[in-house]
């Protein structure tokens, strides 16, 4: 390898030779594009066609609902088009939408080249893709979910939805939400380490605070509800019991799993868009955002308490009289941060010179819109009005002032601020202003009158209602805002395609804003900058124009060729300084290939080929240790030249590379999948009917043990081949050791899988036990297959005393695997020992 940096003579030429390293190629070579800004418009155009999608259901929904008894459609249609809609619009347009802007966006305005796992963006792609085509096809078929969007128990189940409708929406769903948490760790990641030298936190953009902790929130909050989709779709297809009252079960572990991660979900939706605001705003009103710290302050609280809000959905379900004073108080509390967001927004904008444009004018709407929700919100909160409206339109109007106003009015806003930078051709803005009135006056229309029908009675998810209710003008003016609205969002889709066709060219800082971003050429090319800058202020009031030039001449860090490497630079995650130089994977179609044999698991699963399902997760497994042979070096580099007389090591030679902290940051989310499952464990155990069962679960000593002992040898075995490495001596017959506790820890959970457990077709008890059982046999195996991919590594020359990450990423599992054997265990035996003692419950 040649390390010596090659300088090219000028600004064009290193433009030509970093668009040779960094770019994708025409035609069918796009299929393996890993970057950033090819895969977040993806994502972008694919969840505004799935917006599309939505918004044509919804048509239908308001042509049914349009007079009373209507039959345009039958109930049956109208359960799959209600489900559909709510499942397309939160799902599939809403989460993918901001992943997508938070890919493009994000690298340009931190300053990096790219996100820090190229490929893993690409992945969640495809997933998402594949998973949404599944249920669009279903739709299309006749077999689309008809539960609703929220999948609620027993509707959901096998005896009132026998068809594949209710499996289609749990195994689609999990495929999409695989994206979800690819796109958490990668942004993540990304945000802590691949920013711009200098970049501290306390100088970071205010948009990289609000997606630091959504995908914090979602890395959190999704493990639940995919946990929850799982056990009832093993539910489906087995018979194992977990959510059926005849047999130990409780509907209700169902609705406090989707509402852990369901009511979250809300504030995840809203606060990219309030990022794109904080971003936005200062812009127009010329200076400095006012409050930055108590915004992030703000955005911390708000997600630390929406985790806290779930039962707030729950209200009428029977919960005890304390608890539901804790929740009330908790979703009024939630109002406290969301308010300083607003306050700061509307002082930044009086005291500044407020300059009206488009986005501006989009982001009136959302200040009418989103108060008018949070204001419905509060009112929803409180307890004995909750129980008036629940399930009454009136829920479905709040709902929809919230997302609609708090989402999609400040992605429109973004839309029309950003494009420019997308495309590299100035606004054109003739049609922008009515398309918003038109968006404006429909969506009033069309919701606010829902608060009225509400208030009348009148039931959400049901097809048709009674004349006598007397909402019938009501709801025709509900259905005549839907239309009209419809007829903005058309004028909104005209308005970009002329934009994209006759728009005029600039390469200028149009909106004069003070973010990195503006600072590179437009259309953004592959490699985003030239060379990367150093940042000495908060890097929302930076002055990018006069940046552009100097950093496009190579004059920042890395402003040069080296090897045909994909170079960025990693910095420390609080200070900014600069600890590494990351080199990234080149195109491959390996991401689309792994996400087509999952696609292949979930059709094989959906229809019952249960032996195909086993062959395609043994191609995944394959595919996916495909990704990683090649990276990495066979020799010691040490320290780099980066430019500015600065030098730092490659990444696989650092002590904390992105690759060690997404797998800290994957066993976080994996943690709270696990903390899920014994959740549910105790919850079936507190209030589940039919307990205790008549057939115990008996694990004797020598199977735990066995398990314990085995983990505990993997665990150790790991933590030696560490240092035997370091040492510089030979980590093989550790790793081996490694290897053979995971296998002895596999032997003691077959025998405890099949000589502890009574049938788990018979009792939730037994269900449980095995559901954490095959948890750790799945962990177990991964172990094993970690500690043999390190041994691989370690005779293919890829691990020395300073290249020893794999190692150590393969420690974090054995050591999370052995206390995970740990809580599991001792979680069976005690809700066991407990049961043994409580009297049989009706």
């Amino acid at each position: 390898m040649e390390f010596t940096p090659r300088r090219p003579s000028s600004p064009i030429r290193l433009h030509k030779e970093l668009s040779a390293i960094w770019g994708t190629g025409p035609g069918l070579q796009r299929l393996a594009a890993v970057n950033h800004s090819v895969v977040g418009l993806r994502f972008v155009v694919t969840a505004f066609v799935f917006f599309a999608i939505g918004g044509g259901l919804a048509m239908l929904i308001r042509a049914q609902l349009a007079t009373s008894q209507s039959a345009f459609v039958d109930a049956e249609t109208y359960s799959q088009l209600f489900t559909m809609h709510g499942t397309v619009m939160m799902f599939l347009f809403a989460i993918p939408m901001l992943e997508g802007f938070a890919i493009y966006m994000l690298p340009k305005q931190l300053g990096a080249r790219d996100l820090a796992f190229p490929r893993l963006t690409a992945f969640g792609y495809w997933c998402y893709l594949f998973g949404g085509s599944i249920l669009i096809v279903a739709m299309l078929a006749g077999v689309a979910p008809n539960s609703g969007w929220f999948m609620y128990t027993p509707l959901s189940s096998s005896v009132y939805s026998p068809g594949i409708n209710s499996d289609v929406w749990l195994l689609g769903i999990t495929f999409v939400e695989i994206s979800a948490m690819c796109a958490a760790v990668e942004i993540i990641v990304t945000v802590l380490k691949l920013r711009a030298p200098g970049m501290s936190l306390d100088r970071m953009p205010i948009l990289g605070w609000y997606m630091l902790v959504t995908m914090a929130m979602i890395l959190l909050g999704f493990p639940p509800l995919i946990l929850a989709s799982i056990l009832l779709e093993i539910e489906r297809a087995f018979d194992l019991p977990f959510f059926d009252p005849a047999r130990g079960g409780d509907p209700l572990l169902w609705q406090h799993l989707f509402w852990l991660f369901g009511h979250p979900e809300v504030y995840i939706i809203f606060l990219p868009a309030a990022g794109a605001i904080s971003t936005i705003v200062p812009v127009f009103a010329q200076r400095d955002l006012i409050g930055y710290r108590a915004i992030v302050v703000a955005i911390i609280a708000l997600a630390f308490l929406s985790f806290g809000l779930w039962v707030h959905h729950m209200y009428a379900v029977g919960i005890p009289h304390l608890a539901l004073a804790f929740f009330s108080a908790a979703s009024g509390l939630v109002a406290i941060p969301t308010g300083v967001q607003i306050f700061a927004w509307i002082a930044t904008i009086a005291f500044g010179r407020l300059r009206w444009d488009v986005p501006m004018l989009y982001l009136l709407g959302f200040f009418v819109v989103f108060v008018l929700g949070g204001l419905t919100g509060v009112m929803l909160a409180l307890v004995p009005f909750n129980w008036q409206a629940h399930d009454t339109h009136f829920v479905v109007a709040h709902l929809h002032y919230v997302l609609f106003g708090g989402f999609v009015f400040p992605m429109l806003a973004a839309a029309y601020y950003w494009l420019p930078l997308v495309t590299g051709r100035a606004a054109h803005q003739n049609l922008a202003v009515p398309a918003f009135w038109l968006i404006f006056g429909g969506f009033n229309l069309t919701f606010f009158m829902m608060h009225l029908t509400g208030l009348r009675g009148m039931p959400r998810r049901v097809h048709n209602y009674p004349e006598a209710y007397g909402v019938d003008w009501l709801n025709l003016l509900s259905s005549l805002g839907g239309f009209i609205m419809t007829m903005g969002f058309a004028l909104f889709v005209i308005d970009m395609v002329i934009h994209l066709r006759f728009g005029r060219v600039f390469r200028r800082n149009e909106w004069k804003a003070g973010t990195l971003e503006w600072a590179i050429p437009k259309p953004p090319p592959a490699y985003a900058f030239a060379s990367l800058p150093t940042v000495e202020d908060r890097a929302d009031r930076l002055s990018p124009g006069a940046m552009g030039a100097p950093l496009a001449r190579g004059d920042g860090y890395l402003g040069f060729v080296r090897n045909g490497w994909m170079e960025t630079l990693g910095v420390d995650m609080v200070r900014g300084e600069i600890d590494e130089v990351i080199i990234l994977p080149r195109p491959t179609r390996l991401p689309l290939w792994t996400a087509l044999a999952i696609g292949g698991f979930v059709l094989s699963f959906l229809f019952s080929f249960y032996w195909m399902a086993a062959a395609f997760t043994g191609l995944v497994v394959i595919l996916f240790l495909a990704w990683t042979p090649e990276s990495g070096s066979r020799e010691d580099i040490g320290k780099l030249p980066v430019g500015g007389g600065r030098s730092a090591v490659v990444h696989w030679e650092s002590d904390g590379p992105p690759s060690y902290w997404a797998m800290v940051f994957t066993l976080a989310g994996n943690a709270v999948l696990f903390g899920s499952l014994l959740f549910g464990l105790f919850f079936l155990w507190i209030s589940a009917p039919l307990w205790p069962p008549s057939d115990m679960i008996d694990f004797g000593v020598t199977a735990p043990a066995t398990l314990l002992g085995g983990l505990a040898l993997g665990a150790v075995g790991g933590w030696l081949a560490v240092r035997a490495t370091r040492r510089a001596a030979s980590p093989i017959p550790w790793l081996l050791l490694a290897f053979s506790g995971h296998a002895v820890a596999l032997a003691g959970l077959a025998h405890m899988g099949y000589e502890g457990i009574p049938d788990p077709t018979r009792h939730a008890h037994a269900a449980t036990g095995l559901a954490v059982i095959l948890y750790l046999v799945l962990h177990a195996a991964l172990g094993a297959l970690f500690a043999a991919f390190g041994l691989y590594r370690h005779l293919a020359g890829y691990i020395s005393a300073r290249r020893i990450n794999d190692l150590r990423i393969g420690l974090l599992w054995h050591g999370y695997t052995f206390f995970a054997g740990i809580v599991g265990i001792a979680a069976i035996l005690i809700v066991t020992w407990l049961a043994e003692g409580r009297p049989t419950t009706p």
